[in-house]
């Protein structure tokens, strides 16, 4: 039975499955009774022609011996006292000239029916002119034919009654077996945005359905972590772009206040425009990790050296270094094929996020070594106040602020973007991420894709 709803049509499982057991079921009984009816068919046709034989054997017999006994008359006179024995059949006996010598009186039954069985046969008879008779044995085996069709209804019969039952009983079996799938059919329409907590859960789990609840709520698991994200998302850029719109309208407020002079509203230009650049700067990451997110890879080019263009982003940190007192050490190459410019900005993300953290008088340390046959390590070291366990799994999250980045002595404020670039770069290289902290140190990088 096919439901429609709108342009979705669908199709009962319970349905379909005892329809295709029953008819499976009335084939298999089908055949195999046809192939019996079949056997017992031929059976009885050879024993037919066994009890035939057998007659007429017989009727050689007492025909011969009366023969030889009391001649032609006494032939005639046995076969026709006899006649009342045979039933349903009929004998016809000859005389060597072709003359009926004897016949049993014709049944209209018997000449009606469409089961008659006729052997012609010789008897020797000495007694008679001639010295032998020819002879027809017929017998209607109409009643042995009339149990065979008996017998095919019979069949028939247990074979459409066997398909109902087991199409019934199938029915049902199926439809109890179906009852987990309503159950988690009614838990998925329980659901809504307001309990993404919620998660399928069987009474009586089946081995079939427990791959599917385990991967839809490992689905919804990812569904709340991203809402939540999202969430969050929303909230931090709010409060990102509400600072520095709020820095531009208090400014501009105040300079269309009262009376400027010209350096004054110079001044408060000045301002603004880092406000907008800074703004234009976090709609420029948005707009970046957005095409990541929708599947953009990396432009690769010609195989470089990773400690060439780590050397490249180290020349560019080297006044900050200085400022800060640290020294940087590059460790290890390799060659791999990568879109320079995006590689450029996760190394100097990492970078500038370890000279801002370093311990005064340390060397931040850039590592560069094989992480598997296909993948390729890139990491940055440094040595200072270590980060919490429970903050290494979303150190890459958009806007996601370890404590004491908050309260650092660095004038430039930073939105917390660099390093989820960082994240969305390993990915367009077909990498990822890597963060750990013991001991006082910190190693915070990525793979890319050796080939």
């Amino acid at each position: 039975m096919n439901t429609c709803n709108g342009p979705l049509c669908s199709h009962s499982i319970s349905t379909r499955l005892s329809r295709k057991l029953a008819l499976f079921t009335m084939l298999v009984l089908g055949v195999l009774f046809a192939m019996t009816w079949g056997a017992v068919s031929m059976m009885l046709k050879e024993r037919n022609a066994q009890d035939l034989y057998a007659r007429c054997k017989l009727v050689s017999k007492v025909v011969a011996l009366e023969a030889r006994d009391g001649g032609e008359l006494a032939v005639v006179t046995r076969l026709r006292s006899d006649a009342a024995m045979r039933a349903n059949t009929m004998l016809e006996v000859w005389r060597a000239d072709g003359s009926l010598m004897y016949a049993d009186p014709a049944s209209v039954a018997q000449q009606m029916s469409e089961h008659v069985q006729a052997r012609d046969f010789n008897i020797d008879t000495p007694g008679v002119a001639g010295g032998s008779v020819r002879a027809r044995y017929t017998v209607d085996y109409a009643r042995d034919a009339a149990m065979g069709t008996r017998w095919a209804w019979i069949l028939t019969i247990v074979t459409l009654a066997a398909g109902a039952t087991v199409g019934a009983g199938s029915w049902w079996h199926v439809r109890r077996a179906l009852n987990p799938l309503r159950e988690l059919a009614g838990q998925t329409r329980a659901m809504s945005p307001s309990q993404l907590d919620h998660r399928l859960a069987l009474t009586d789990p089946a081995e079939e359905l427990l791959p599917w609840v385990q991967q839809f709520n490992a689905l919804m698991d990812r569904l709340q972590r991203a809402y939540v994200q999202l969430e969050s998302f929303n909230a931090d850029v709010a409060h990102e772009l509400r600072t520095p719109l709020a820095t531009l309208i208090g400014q501009t407020e105040v300079a269309l206040s009262r009376e400027r002079d010209t350096e004054s509203l110079r001044d408060t230009l000045v301002s603004n425009l880092e406000e907008m650049q800074r703004l234009a700067a976090l709609v420029n990451d948005m707009l970046f990790l957005s095409q990541a997110d929708r599947g953009a890879v990396a432009r690769r080019g010609e195989p470089v050296s990773l400690a060439a263009l780590a050397q490249q982003v180290t020349e560019f940190h080297e006044a900050t270094l200085e400022d800060a007192g640290l020294k940087l050490r590059i460790d290890g190459d390799a060659q791999v094929a990568v879109d320079v410019p995006l590689l450029k900005r996760a190394l100097s993300n990492l970078v500038g996020n370890a000279t801002r953290f370093a311990a005064p008088g340390s060397t931040v340390v850039v590592v560069i070594a094989p992480d598997s046959p296909e993948q390729v390590r890139v990491t940055v070291e440094n040595d200072g106040d270590g980060i919490e366990a429970e903050h290494l799994p979303r150190l890459f999250d958009r806007f996601f602020r370890v404590d004491s980045s908050r309260c650092c002595d660095d004038h430039v404020q930073h939105h917390g973007l660099g390093l989820a670039i960082v994240a969305a770069i390993a990915r367009m290289h077909a990498g990822r991420t890597l963060a750990e902290s013991a001991a006082g140190t910190t190693r915070v990088g990525f793979t890319l894709a050796a080939h």
